[in-house]
Formats: structure tokens, sequence, C-alpha cells
């Protein structure tokens, strides 16, 4: 078996490619979603959103290997053996790129980590720390046109059949290479250059690139409703190639002809950050679980 346009060792088989025409696919495709969906402008500042897991530091790589200056942008939340190992990651991997990195935590943010938070209530772990995160990535972004994600194929499509079983149609279709309230003041517009890239894809490449070597998941992930839908959509791919492909493309077809209700920009009463109630999602946890501001 050789590499479906030489004669090299394949790297991965779907689709059959060697290491440099793998590297080469990879990075058109990186490239031409940046171009097609006009994520990003030479003239723009951009920060990524990172982890220092495989697909925020192939997103912060790529940027920086196509002439952007991006900046790095980590939020500690405070998981124990789990934080410092990525966070040491990044740091090594903005210090060989020269990449300028901001970093911020829960504790000095909202007086406690999250393990803190999760230790005297019940609430859902990814409940609790995908709003904090998503208020302090917004918090911190100003002065950024853009904000980068390393949202990947798999994620995505999970996200579609997510909101789909939740029959949550607005947030359904804020999804996509550019996401969230792009037309709202004080919210920086997200993008996700690696949105047509699957896991697998991203893991090689990074291997290949050696970007990184290391491959954890959070400890909380588990947990996450979200596990059980990726669980389902492994599968059905394992049986139906192609499946998580095709839920993109569909969604995106069906995106064309959505309509979103026209609605006034809203604000918080407390943060004065965007938000689509008088008191928006972050206030209304502060309060309830008692963190400091």
């Amino acid at each position: 078996m050789h590499c479906s346009r030489c004669k090299k060792k394949p790297v991965i088989l779907k689709p059959l490619l060697c290491k440099d025409h793998f590297i080469r696919y990879f990075e058109k495709k990186v490239h031409d979603t940046v171009k097609n969906f006009s994520l990003l402008s030479n003239k723009q500042k951009v920060v990524v959103a990172t982890s220092g897991g495989k697909d925020s530091l192939t997103c912060l790589y790529l940027l920086k290997k196509f002439g952007y200056e991006p900046t790095a942008l980590i939020i500690d939340e405070g998981i124990r053996e789990y934080r410092k190992k990525t966070l040491e990651d990044l740091k090594t991997f903005c210090r060989k790129f020269k990449i300028n990195l901001i970093k911020k935590e829960f504790e000095k943010e909202f007086g406690k980590t999250l393990d803190q938070i999760l230790n005297s209530n019940s609430k859902n772990p990814c409940t609790v720390c995908g709003i904090l995160r998503r208020y302090l990535l917004n918090k911190y972004s100003k002065g950024f046109d853009v904000i980068a994600t390393g949202h990947n194929l798999d994620d995505e499509a999970q996200a579609v059949v997510m909101n789909l079983l939740r029959n949550n149609s607005d947030l359904l279709f804020r999804l996509g290479p550019v996401s969230g309230n792009k037309n709202v003041d004080k919210f920086t517009k997200r993008i996700k250059p690696l949105y047509f890239c699957s896991e697998k894809e991203i893991k090689i490449y990074s291997i290949l690139n050696k970007i990184t070597s290391r491959f954890t998941e959070c400890p909380y992930v588990e947990e996450a409703y979200r596990m059980k839908v990726r669980d389902f959509l492994n599968d059905y791919e394992q049986k139906k190639p192609g499946t998580k492909k095709n839920i993109i493309e569909s969604f995106l077809s069906m995106k064309k002809n959505y309509v979103s209700e026209t609605k006034e920009n809203t604000y918080c009463e407390r943060c004065g950050e965007p938000s689509a109630s008088d008191i928006c999602n972050t206030c209304k946890l502060i309060k309830e679980i008692k963190l400091k501001v």
C-alpha cells in the first residue's frame, strides 16, 4: 500500500497519503477555510483561545505559519493534575515560536478554582466551566478583532446533534466556521480555522509536526452530555464513514436558508457584557454559587 499521490508509505488511510502529501492536504484545507469563509485578514488582530491541547496548539501553529501574528490566551480553571501540564506545554510552545501568551485564572477572577467551586455544589462541571470560560474569553479578547478556537469537525458535528436533540434552533444556527453574536457590540467574533478537520487528522498533523505529544482529556469530561453524543457519532462513523462530514455539510446547507429573528442588542445590567436577558448567565451563576468578582 502506498500514497495515492506518490509511492511513499502512507501515514493515514483516509485519505491515503504519505507524510508530505498529508501535511499539504491538511494545511490547504485550513487555509481554504480561512479564505472561503473570510475568517481573518492580515490587518486583523487575532487571539487564540488555547488550552495547551493538540487542537488549539495546531490552530496557533498554523496561524503563525500562514503569516498572522496570533496572541495566545489561556484560562486556567484550576483543575488539579491537568491544567498545570497543559500550561507547561503551552508556555514551551509559545517560547519556541515567539508568541505572546496571556494567562487568566478562575481563582483570581472569581475567588475559587473550578475544583473548589465543584466541591461546594453539585452543578454540572462543564456547565459551570463553560459559562465562566466564555465570560473571561470575551472579557480579555477586548482589543482583538477575532478569537480563533481549535474547534474541529468532530466538535461541531457533536454540537449540531446536541442542539437538534434539545430543539435549540437559536443556538444551533449560531454555529459554523464563524460563530456567536457577530453583530453585537462588545462581543468578539469567534472563528474556527479547523472547522473541516477531523480529530484524527489533527492528531496526526500535530504528531508529524511535533506540535505536542500529550493527548489528555479534562478529568471532568466523562460527566458531560457531549460525551454520550461523541461516542454515538464515533460508533456510527465506524459503520458509515463520512457521517460527521455529512452532518456538517447538511447543517451548512440548512443555515443558508435560516432566517433568524431580529432582536435588539441587550447587555447585562450588572457586568455590561452582551446578554440575551437582563442578567447574563455568568452573573446569575456567580450569585447562585456565591463567587467573588
